[in-house]
Order: structure tokens, then sequence, then C-alpha cells
């Protein structure tokens, strides 16, 4: 999956998503939550405006901020990507996306997928479909993962031996014209010149294997193991923003069409620092696929573009969305299983796996010891956050 391509496959989700929400919106719930339904109505209706733009801004700025500050640390030698800060920083952020899965949207699924709200007659109630979601997700994502990487490291080989085999073959035949010359001026040492002949020429043909490969790996930087490396955090930087966005749209929309002034005002904050903490795992996977210029900006604004998009459609159906209707509570229900699986397994198996078995933390007790606590602490304060959103 190249950037450009996942750029758009990130907007057809979006965009599917909202198509999804949008029957959500109709009052079908046969009087289910109407006496929530008629509190809002009371409530301050220009005051929960102003608190939407305001969540609007923060969000943005934030998701911006946290998305922003691991790729603008490629310029600071202690947040490069193989620093011990950035370990820190991405062992945080990946708690944050682990507690994130676990804490705030699997209990919600639950929540949803069990409501007194859905038909009593339906199958929602006899059997566990948020956890099934969540297992789907998983997998799924495993599914994607391993064919992706394995698509990307078939690729790139056969791209490599192309580029060698064109690289060697000139070099190839104008080290035999020279032997060709060397032997006819010196017949008398031709066992010494055939001998250096084809040490010159096995010279040229490594330089010239190295060369292709060389050319190969310029697009991102690095040695041949660097490569591979990039190759790999692009996928999970890809399935990551995916995951993520799967619960950026439903968040927004439902704070979009909320109406309660006391609901959005601690949601405000909670989803700001929820963006920032988000955004610098996502940011941290960017720096270490070491996309080109216009596809960070793209991955970048994408992430922090789709909350308050979602907040805007949720203003724009506020007059008539109804979160306790069976079809929002289905819809968002399994929406959010899928993405808590998807988010749990990204933190758990790309993100924290991968750092927590580096041979440079392996090596170092400290080091291990510090991004265990970073670790525990982003975990530790995305979950006390589950108490506002």
């Amino acid at each position: 999956m190249r950037p450009p391509c996942a750029a758009l496959v990130l907007a057809a989700v979006a965009a599917l998503l909202l198509l999804l929400l949008a029957p959500a919106a109709r009052a079908d719930d046969g009087g289910c939550g109407a006496d929530g339904a008629a509190a809002a109505r009371g409530g301050d209706l220009a005051r929960a405006r102003a608190l939407k733009i305001a969540a609007f801004f923060s969000i943005l700025v934030c998701g911006a901020l946290g998305c922003c500050l691991p790729v603008l640390g490629r310029r600071v030698p202690a947040l490069r990507a193989d620093g011990d800060v950035f370990f820190l920083v991405k062992a945080f952020a990946a708690g944050v996306i682990l507690s994130t899965g676990f804490i705030h949207i699997l209990p919600d699924a639950f929540e949803k997928l069990t409501s007194e709200c859905l038909p009593a007659g339906g199958p929602w109630k006899d059997f566990p479909f948020a956890g099934f979601g969540a297992m789907v997700g998983a997998i799924g994502t495993l599914v994607v993962d391993t064919v992706a990487t394995g698509y990307f490291t078939r690729l790139h080989f056969k791209d490599r031996d192309a580029a060698a085999a064109v690289s060697a073959a000139p070099v190839g035949d104008d080290v035999e014209k020279k032997q060709q010359q060397a032997t006819a001026a010196a017949p008398h040492a031709r066992g010494s010149d055939d001998h250096e002949g084809h040490v010159h020429m096995h010279t040229h043909a490594t330089h010239g294997h190295a060369h292709g490969s060389t050319a190969l790996v310029a697009a991102v930087g690095g040695g041949e193991g660097d490569k591979e490396h990039a190759l790999r955090h692009r996928v999970i930087a890809q399935v990551l923003e995916l995951g993520i966005v799967v619960h950026s749209v439903i968040i927004g929309i439902s704070l979009g069409a909320s109406k309660d002034p006391s609901t959005i005002k601690p949601l405000v904050v909670a989803l700001s620092f929820h963006q920032m903490f988000e955004g610098m795992g996502l940011g941290g996977c960017i720096v270490q696929a070491k996309f080109k210029l216009r596809s960070i900006v793209t991955m970048v604004l994408f992430f922090c573009l789709t909350t308050p998009v979602g907040i805007l459609v949720g203003i724009g159906i506020s007059s008539v969305y109804n979160e306790d209707s069976p079809t929002a509570l289905v819809v968002e229900g399994i929406l959010n299983s899928v993405a808590a699986g998807i988010l749990v397994y990204m933190a758990l198996v790309d993100l924290l796996a991968e750092d927590f078995m580096n041979p440079k933390v392996q090596s170092r007790g400290k080091l291990q010891l510090g991004i265990n606590v970073s670790m525990l602490v982003g975990a530790g304060l995305m979950s006390m956050l589950a108490k506002w959103a």
C-alpha cells in the first residue's frame, strides 16, 4: 500500500463510516432515551455550540502538536529515531493506544451492543458481539500486517535484483575489454594479468551490485537493513492510522451531536489530550517509516482533521441524531469493537513488542526499566481520562 493509495483508502473508510452513521441519525428509538432528549432540549444550546467550536480547534491543535512532535524531532539529536528519548516517547504513546483500546473503546462497544434500547427479539443479547468484533479486528489486522509486509518484501528484493543486474551488465563488458587490452599489451605475463583481471572484475561487479542497492534505498535513506525496517514501519503506520480513524470519526460525531454543555465541557479537555497522545504514537511510526515529505503531510493532516470533521458532521445532524436508537447503537458498537481490536493488536505487537525486544533495549537495563515505566505512565494517564471521556 503506497502512501497516496493509503490516503485514498483512509478517506474512503472515513466516508463509509459517515454513510453508515447517517441512518443512525434518525430518531427511530421508539421512545428509548426520550428523557435524555427532553433534557437536552432544555439545555443551553448556545453554550453547547460554543463548546463544540472550542473543541474543534482544541482537538485540531492538540492532534497536530502530538503528531508533529516526533516528526519535527528528527532535527533534534536527542529525539532521533534510534535515541533513548525516542524509545521512551514511543513506549508512552504505545501505552496510551493500548489503554484507548481496552479502557475507552471496548467497554463502550459492550455497553452499546448490550443496551436495553436494542430490540428484545434480536441476537444482540444472546452473543458477545463486542468481543467477537474485537477478535475479528485483531485477526484482520494480523492478516493485513503479514500480507502487506510480505508483498513489500518480495517487491523490494525483486526491484533490488533487477537494479543490480542492470548496473552490473555494462561493468562486466568494460572489464572484459580492459582485460583483452592488458593481455595484448603484455602476453609474457598472462598468468599474472589474468589473476589481476579476475580480481579487478570481481571488485567492479561487487561495486555494481552495491551501487544498485544504494540507488534502490535512496528513497528512504540508510542501508539495506534500514530499507526493510522502513518498509515494515510504513505498513504499521498506515494500519495504525486506519484503526485511529475509525474511532476518531465516531467520537467526533458523538461530541458534535451532543446538546448538554455539562457533558461536552469535560470531553473537550479529555479528547484534546486523547488526540495528542495518539498523535505521538502515530508520529513515531511515521518517523520510523521514513516517508517522503508529501506523504508525511498527508498522513498528519488526515489524522488531525478526522475528529474535527466528525464534530462538524455531528453539529449538522444534531437536530435529528439520537445516540440511543437501535441503528446508532449497533453501528457504533460494531465499529468500536473492531477499532479496539485493531488498536490493541497494534499497541502490543507492532509497537511495544518490537521496541521491548530491540537488542539495544535488551542490552541496557536502565533503558529497559525506563520504557516499562514510560509505558505504564502512558497507559495510566489515558485510563484516568476514561472518567471524563
